[in-house]
């Protein structure tokens, strides 16, 4: 548990941290830093405070155990490779705020297998969803960026 005078969580924090199985993250965090969590391989859940505006790049990379994601609506962008490898997470809803999907922000999660992407979205960048072998049903804004293989080796038909 983290208190509640810690205002972001830094670069690297809890990088490679495979014994952590829960974080819970206070109101007070605004940022959650570039490879924060990346390669917990036990980390189950994050519940993401309002607080939280942005999500570093490789914040949650590898963290194969992580089945369950909550995105506030404060946050805009999603970090590229922010939850690349997660192979656990089943599925993901984007929040109306965020406009910009990073590149392979989702690069392999395997057993993703839907998504909702809001209107607010204008960017869905390279390799975004790629390799999701899983997913076979996403809904798409009408005036989306979509970048090279975004969805290849899905199931997704566009």
């Amino acid at each position: 548990t983290i208190p509640n005078s810690v205002t972001s969580i830094g670069n690297e924090a809890f990088e490679d941290c495979t014994s952590l199985t829960s974080i819970t993250i206070p109101n007070s965090v605004t940022s959650i830093g570039n490879e924060a969590f990346e390669d917990c391989t036990n980390l189950t859940s994050v519940n993401i405070p309002d607080s939280v505006t942005s999500i570093g790049w490789r914040a949650f990379k590898g963290c194969t155990n992580l089945t369950s994601v909550t995105i506030p609506d404060s946050v805009t962008g999603i970090g590229n490779h922010a939850f690349q490898g997660c192979t656990s997470l089943t599925s993901i809803t984007i929040p109306d705020s965020v406009t910009k999907i990073g590149w392979d922000a989702f690069y392999g999660c395997t057993s993703l297998t839907s998504v909702t992407i809001p209107d607010s979205v204008t960017s869905i960048e390279d390799h975004a969803f790629e390799g999701c072998t899983s997913l076979t049903s996403v809904r798409l804004p009408k005036n989306v960026k979509i970048g090279t293989d975004a969805f290849k080796n899905t199931k997704v038909k566009l």
